[in-house]
C-alpha cells in the first residue's frame, strides 16, 4: 500500500486499481475508509483508480490534531497527493460527502484540475444542501419494495434524531436502489470502515465559506459531471441539477434506479456514464 506525507506530517494511504490514466478518487461517508468503492463497478478497467484513504481512516494514520478532520482543512492532502503521483493536472472523482472536499480543491487549486465528476456528492460548500424533506421524498419512491414495510419506521426514527442501531440497520435499504446481496455484503462493512470522530469534525463550523466558493467555481474551466441518482435523497436529482447551474461546464446526468451507490446499483450504466464523461472531455482538450 502507498503512502505520503501531508503537509502536517501525518502518513497518508491510498490503494491503485487498474490501469490506464489516473483518476483520483475521494470517499465520502464522512471519513469513511476508501475500500468501499471497490473498482467503482468496474470502472478500472477504463481507468487507474487512486483512491485516497482520508486521514485517520483505513491506511492512514491518525493526525495529531484532529481539527485537520475539517473538511477545508483536508484540501491540503488532495493536493499533497497530486503533487506526489507528479501529475500536472488531475481528474478528480468524489462520492457522496467527499464532493464538499473535491468542490474545495476545485476553488483554491482550479489550474489543476482536469475533469471533476460529482457522484450523488454534497455541494454544502456551495451552499446547496439536502433536506429531511427531501430524503422522504426519496422514501416515498420505494412503497413497492418487499423491505419498505419493515424499513420506513426505523428511516423516520432516523431522522427524527431517535434511532437506535436496529433503526439505522433497517433503513439502509434506502440507500441502495437494489437491495439485493451485494448491496447487503456493501452495507455491513460500513461501521468498521468509519472514523466516528472525524465524521463529527469533517463539516463542522468554518469548514464551508459558499459564497466564495460559488464565486471561485464559477470561474472553472474545467468539464464537471454530475451524477445523481433516481431513488437517491442526498442529493435528489433536482438538487444536484441546482448545484450543477452553479459551474460554467457542467453535464448532469440522472441514473435510472440509482440509490447513492450508483456503481452497485447498475454498473453497467456508470461505468458507460462516467468513462464515456471522462473520454469526450480529454479528447475535447485535445
Amino acid at each position: 500500500m502507498p503512502t505520503f506525507t501531508a503537509p502536517d506530517g501525518t502518513t497518508l494511504a491510498f490503494h491503485v486499481v487498474g490501469e490506464g490514466e489516473p483518476l483520483l478518487c475521494l470517499p465520502g461517508g464522512p471519513m469513511r475508509a476508501s475500500a468501499y468503492l471497490g473498482d467503482l463497478g468496474g470502472l478500472s478497467k477504463q481507468r487507474q483508480l487512486v483512491m485516497l484513504d482520508l486521514r485517520g481512516t483505513g491506511g492512514s494514520g491518525i493526525p495529531v490534531d484532529p481539527a485537520t478532520y475539517r473538511c477545508d482543512r483536508q484540501v491540503l492532502d488532495v493536493e499533497a497527493l497530486r503533487r506526489h503521483l507528479g501529475l500536472d493536472r488531475v481528474d478528480v472523482l468524489a462520492h457522496s460527502a467527499a464532493g464538499d472536499l473535491a468542490l474545495l480543491y476545485a476553488a483554491r487549486y482550479p489550474e489543476r484540475i482536469r475533469t471533476l465528476s460529482l457522484i450523488t456528492a454534497r455541494a454544502r460548500a456551495l451552499g446547496v444542501d439536502f433536506t429531511v424533506e427531501h430524503r422522504l421524498e426519496a422514501a416515498a419512491l420505494r412503497t413497492a419494495e418487499p423491505w419498505f414495510g419493515s424499513a420506513r419506521d426505523a428511516f423516520d426514527a432516523v431522522w427524527a434524531g431517535t434511532a437506535t442501531d436496529a433503526d439505522f440497520d433497517a433503513a439502509t435499504p434506502f440507500f441502495y436502489g437494489r437491495w439485493d446481496a451485494a448491496a447487503q455484503a456493501h452495507a455491513a462493512s460500513e461501521v468498521a470502515q468509519c472514523n466516528e470522530e472525524a465524521a463529527e469534525i469533517y463539516a463542522s463550523s468554518g469548514a464551508f465559506e459558499p459564497a466564495a466558493t460559488r464565486a471561485a467555481i464559477a470561474a472553472l474551466r474545467a468539464p464537471v459531471l454530475v451524477l445523481a441518482g433516481e431513488l437517491d435523497g442526498g442529493p435528489r436529482p433536482r438538487i444536484a441539477a441546482a448545484a450543477a447551474q452553479l459551474f460554467p461546464q457542467a453535464e448532469l446526468t440522472v441514473q435510472p434506479g440509482g440509490g447513492h451507490y450508483p456503481w452497485l446499483d447498475d454498473p453497467g450504466h456508470f461505468t458507460r456514464t462516467v468513462g464515456t464523461f471522462l473520454r469526450q472531455s480529454v479528447a475535447d482538450e485535445s
